[in-house]
C-alpha cells in the first residue's frame, strides 16, 4: 500500500495550497481517510478527514473554517483544499488511511486509528 502526498510548498500568509494524496490500493473508496500534519518538535496532530463514501468531513478547529477535504474514488485521490495560510500551518502534512470501513465520531482524530501513511510533504508559509 503506498500514499503519495504532493501540493506543498512555500507560500505567502493568507495564500492558498491544494494538497493531494493518491493511494495505490484496490480498497481505496472502502475507508475512510485523514490529514495530519507535525511542525518541528512537536507531535503529530489531526487536521481533517472524509469518510469511505465522502459522506461525512471532519476538521480540527484550527482549520475548518480554512480548509476543505475531499476524495475523487475514482481517481484513489484525496484532497485538502488550504486557505487564508497562516504562519502556524507550517508543517509536514500526512495522509493515512483509517483502519475501519465505517469511520467513527469518537475516534476519527486518533492517528492510532491510521494504518497507512504516506510520506508527507511540507507546507511552509511565510509571514
Amino acid at each position: 500500500v503506498q500514499l503519495q502526498a504532493s501540493g506543498g510548498g512555500l507560500v505567502q500568509a493568507g495564500g492558498s495550497l491544494r494538497l493531494s494524496c493518491a493511494a495505490s490500493l484496490r480498497t481505496f473508496s472502502m475507508y475512510g481517510m485523514g490529514w495530519f500534519r507535525q511542525a518541528p518538535g512537536k507531535e503529530r496532530e489531526f487536521v481533517a478527514a472524509i469518510a469511505s463514501n465522502g459522506g461525512s468531513t471532519y476538521y480540527s478547529d484550527s482549520v475548518k473554517d480554512r480548509s476543505s477535504i475531499s476524495r475523487d474514488n475514482a481517481k484513489n485521490t484525496v484532497y485538502l483544499q488550504m486557505n487564508s495560510l497562516k504562519p502556524e500551518d507550517t508543517a509536514v502534512y500526512f495522509c493515512a488511511q483509517y483502519r475501519k470501513t465505517i469511520m467513527s465520531t469518537y475516534d476519527y482524530a486518533d492517528k492510532r486509528q491510521y494504518r497507512y501513511w504516506g510520506q508527507g510533504t511540507q507546507v511552509t508559509v511565510s509571514s
